[in-house]
C-alpha cells in the first residue's frame, strides 16, 4: 500500500496541475509548525504564495484550507475564509471550517447504507443521519505530509490511511488530498483514494467563504451567487433528499443568473427554506460528472470586487449559506461568528447516494480508485 499511495501522489500532482488554465510564472511552498495535539502528534502548516497577492495556508490537520487571501479591486489583500487562528479550537470547536470531509460528504439517511447485499451502520451524529463522515471523519485525522514543493505550481500532498471498519465503512482507503497554487489564481483540490474492498467515498473541501474578508461587518449575504443548474435536490424535515431533481424556475433556487443570497434566504413561503434554515441544498449542476472540472459556482462581492469561481469534476453542489452559525464560535481575530457571515459551495456526489440508486453512484472498487478535482478560481471584476 506504501506503493499504491506514493504512486497516486505523484498521478495527484501532475493531474490537477494539468487542468489548471494560465501561464506559471513561479509559486513557493514553505512548511512550519502549526503546534501538535493533545497526545503529541505534530501538526504542519504549509504556505503556498504566489506572486500575485493570492496565498493559501493548509493545515496537516484535517487536510484543511485554513487561509486564503486574495487581493481586492483596489489591491487590498483579506483572508477570505472562515476558521480558526489555532490548531486547539479546530480540535476543540469543530465546525467544518475549511476542512477535507470524508469517506462521505454531506448526509446519510439513519446512517445506513447497503452494499452488496450488505448493510452497514454508521455514526448519527446529525439527528439521526450521518454527516461528513460520522462525526469521526477525516476532518478530524493528522494527515501524513508527503510532499511540499515550489516550482510554476506549488503544492503540497497529504496521506491519511482510513482503515477497514473506521467508522463503520468498509475497505482500508488510502486517501491523498493534493493542493496546488499557480499564478493564474488557481488553488486547485484533488482527492484520491483507493479501496481494497468495495465501499463508498464522497470528498470535498468545506471551506466557508466571505469574498468581502472573513468576519466582514456586512457577512455574505450580499454576495452575488451564480450556479448553473436547471434542477436541484429537495430535502425533507431531515434534511435528506426525497429523490426527486425538482426544476429551479420559479423559485428562491433559481441561480442560473447571477443573484443576491439574501434575497431568497429567508424566504419562509418555501418550504425547503424552511427545512434548511435558509439555504443548505444541493444542486444537480448541468453538466454533469465529467473528466475535467468545469464550472458549478461562481460568488462574487460586488463591494470589493473579489470573485470566487468553483470548479469540479462532480455532479452536484451543496450550497451552504451558513444558517447554523449562531453566534457561539468565536473565529479568526476574535470574530463572532453569525447567521450568513460565510458561504459554502462543495462540490460532491448527492447526499444520500448510496441509497438513492438515481443519483451518481458513489461506490468504489479494488483496482478503480476514486478522484475529485476542483478548482477555487480567483480573481477581481470592476
Amino acid at each position: 500500500m506504501r506503493k499504491l499511495g506514493k504512486r497516486l501522489a505523484t498521478s495527484a500532482v501532475l493531474a490537477l496541475a494539468a487542468t489548471l488554465a494560465g501561464t506559471a510564472l513561479a509559486a513557493d511552498a514553505t512548511q512550519a509548525s502549526a503546534g501538535t495535539l493533545a497526545d503529541g502528534t505534530p501538526i504542519t502548516a504549509i504556505t503556498l504564495k504566489a506572486g500575485n497577492g493570492i496565498s493559501a495556508v493548509i493545515l496537516s490537520y484535517g487536510a484543511t484550507l485554513q487561509k486564503l487571501f486574495a487581493p481586492d479591486r483596489t489591491g487590498k489583500v483579506a483572508d477570505v475564509v472562515l476558521g480558526y487562528d489555532d490548531i486547539a479550537s479546530y480540535v476543540d470547536h469543530p465546525n467544518y471550517f475549511g476542512v477535507t470531509v470524508g469517506r462521505y460528504a454531506n448526509r446519510i439517511a439513519d446512517g445506513k447504507f447497503a452494499l452488496n447485499g450488505k448493510t452497514y451502520q454508521l455514526p448519527q451524529n446529525d439527528g439521526g443521519n450521518s454527516l461528513h463522515g460520522g462525526g469521526k471523519g477525516f476532518d478530524k485525522a493528522a494527515w501524513q505530509v508527503v510532499s511540499v514543493k515550489s516550482g510554476p505550481t506549488a503544492s503540497v500532498v497529504l496521506r491519511h490511511v482510513s482503515p477497514d471498519g473506521d467508522s463503520g465503512y468498509p475497505g482500508k482507503l488510502t486517501a491523498t488530498v493534493t493542493y496546488t497554487l499557480d499564478e493564474a489564481g488557481n488553488l486547485g483540490i484533488l482527492f484520491e483514494a483507493a479501496t481494497d474492498k468495495p465501499t463508498v467515498v464522497n470528498m470535498t473541501n468545506h471551506a466557508i467563504f466571505d469574498m468581502g474578508g472573513e468576519g466582514s461587518a456586512e457577512g455574505a449575504t450580499g454576495h452575488r451567487l451564480t450556479i448553473p443548474a436547471a434542477r436541484f435536490t429537495p430535502v425533507n424535515a431531515k434534511l435528506i433528499p426525497t429523490g426527486e431533481l425538482k426544476p429551479v424556475a420559479g423559485t428562491v433556487f433559481d441561480f442560473r443568473a447571477p443573484r443576491r443570497v439574501a434575497d431568497g434566504q429567508r424566504d419562509g413561503t418555501d418550504p425547503q427554506i424552511v427545512f434548511g434554515r435558509g439555504y443548505d441544498h444541493n444542486f444537480a449542476l448541468d453538466k454533469g460528472l465529467t473528466a475535467k472540472p468545469e464550472l458549478a459556482a461562481r460568488l462574487e462581492d460586488p463591494a470589493s470586487g473579489r470573485v470566487l469561481e468553483v470548479l469540479t469534476t462532480e455532479p452536484g453542489v451543496q450550497f451552504y449559506a451558513g444558517n447554523f452559525l449562531d453566534g457561539t464560535l468565536i473565529g479568526k481575530h476574535g470574530h463572532v461568528y453569525r447567521m450568513g457571515d460565510g458561504i459554502a459551495l462543495e462540490p460532491q456526489k448527492f447526499p444520500d447516494a448510496p441509497n438513492q440508486a438515481a443519483f451518481t453512484s458513489p461506490r468504489v472498487d479494488p483496482g478503480k480508485p476514486y478522484r475529485h478535482a476542483m478548482i477555487y478560481r480567483l480573481s477581481t471584476s470592476r
